[in-house]
């Protein structure tokens, strides 16, 4: 008797740590490259860590939750934080005298913050269409650090992991992001096709076009402007 043999099915596909981690990569380089008309880039190794800390000039961290809990951190050295604030600034038709000298400014700080806003906004997209899961995040902080002191951020996480990579700027000036999450897998459990990222001219594009025509004005007034008319023979 001869046996039937049965087809493998295919081994799941698995998305873990560094597959987070790279999507955070790419939405910090493409948010900043964008920002900057420049181009930022990480690069391709990966370092183990034990804790995340915010180290001088410039940390910013936001905490989130939701399908996974995590730790972002970005520390800028000050060469690389005025770079990016300066392009950024200029790339939005500001006159060079009117930027802020230094990187200990509200200013610089206001505008990191803004950057690094709009790059966990990028990220938690990019979960929802990738990773089809939701996590939200806090408002990021931002600390200007003008000596040599190491802070850690307490993020509540159960089975931490932590990694760190190295980032250059246009000027190859160099800040580092580091990511603390739970450790997790994400499994497929069948195919899909990942949304596509929303286009925001496109999105404006179709609320105006499905706005209503406005509606003509009432003739009523009109109407009594003509018998008042009438009433006086004219």
């Amino acid at each position: 008797m001869t046996a039937i043999a049965l087809p493998s099915s295919p081994l799941p596909i698995v998305y873990g740590t560094e597959s987070v981690l790279v999507a955070l990569c790419n939405s910090v380089t493409r948010v900043l490259s964008v920002a900057t008309q420049g181009q930022v880039h990480y690069s391709a190794m990966v370092q183990h860590i034990t804790k995340t800390c915010l180290k001088p000039d410039i940390g910013c961290f936001v905490l989130f939750d939701g399908g996974f809990s995590g730790l972002v951190i970005i520390n800028f050295s000050a060469t690389a934080a005025m770079e990016i604030y300066e392009r950024y600034m200029l790339s939005m038709g500001m006159a060079k005298e009117d930027l802020a000298r230094s990187f200990t400014s509200d200013e610089v700080s206001n505008v990191m913050g803004e950057l690094m806003n709009q790059v966990v906004g990028d990220f938690t997209s990019t979960v929802r269409r990738e990773l089809q899961t939701h996590i939200r995040q806090n408002q990021p902080k931002m600390l200007v650090l003008n000596q040599q002191v190491m802070l850690s951020v307490d993020a509540n996480l159960d089975q931490p992991e932590a990694r760190r990579v190295t980032f250059y700027t246009s000027n190859n000036n160099m800040f580092y992001l580091e990511l603390a999450m739970d450790r997790t897998q994400f499994v497929k459990l069948y195919d899909f096709e990942p949304q596509d990222a929303p286009d925001p001219d496109a999105v404006m594009a179709q609320v105006a076009s499905a706005s209503p025509a406005p509606a003509p004005a009432p003739a009523a007034q009109d109407d009594e402007t003509a018998s008042l008319l009438r009433s006086l023979g004219m």
